[in-house]
């Protein structure tokens, strides 16, 4: 009879977390190709005009995860150009140098804990960096590749983006997740309550000519 009560109070707990779980907010996104660096790799060569990213224009954000619900946020703080070249987006580089103490989150007291070494460590790793290797048309728009330094972790990372030149001014739109995991951010969050591994990236960045 006792075997039976416990068996039904863990169907019951099942249950009720399965009704309070919260849906994985990278559900239907592409997931992020990430390998490893090559160490001897170099970036191509590209010439053509310096077009710098607006961060009054720009936005950088991130959706979180854990079992029972999810966080916006972002970076408040980054900086970056496009190098864009005769030929269009194919011919051309991106790079972002991005300020992880400028890191926020929907809730003052998360913004803290993602700083600490729990999670990016900011103290140890205060900036976080992308640099364009590669960028190729597809039939839906763009493919991006390059190194991405977060969390003093360097990955070759490849996604979608859209892009759009109108003259001097270029758009570009990506969402996208990675697994933090990949990035030895492996703090596990409660018991009763474990973080996901999946981060969703959001990148709305607008570049034009300097002043």
């Amino acid at each position: 009879m006792k075997s039976k009560s416990i068996a039904s109070i863990a169907m019951l707990a099942c249950i009720l977390l399965t009704l309070t779980a919260c849906e994985n907010p990278a559900t239907g996104k592409t997931e992020a190709e990430v390998s490893d660096a090559d160490p001897h790799a170099m970036a191509a060569e590209v010439s053509g005009r310096e077009l710098v990213i607006s961060p009054d224009e720009s936005t950088i954000s991130w959706v979180g995860s854990k079992v029972t619900g999810s966080h916006d946020g972002g970076f408040k703080t980054f900086e970056g150009t496009i190098t864009l070249g005769e030929g269009g987006p194919t011919e051309s580089r991106v790079e972002v140098l991005i300020g992880a103490t400028s890191i926020w989150a929907d809730h003052d007291n998360l913004t803290g804990h993602l700083q600490s070494a729990d999670f990016f460590d900011v103290g140890s790793h205060p900036e976080a960096r992308f640099t364009s290797t590669a960028i190729a048309e597809t039939a839906e728009g763009f493919e991006i590749t390059g190194e991405l330094e977060l969390h003093g972790v360097t990955k070759q990372i490849k996604f979608p983006a859209t892009i759009a030149v109108e003259g001097d001014r270029v758009t570009a739109q990506a969402e996208f997740f990675i697994q933090r995991f990949d990035f030895d951010i492996v703090f596990p969050g409660k018991p009763d309550d474990l973080i996901r591994d999946e981060v969703v990236i959001k990148l709305d960045l607008v570049a034009a000519p300097a002043g």
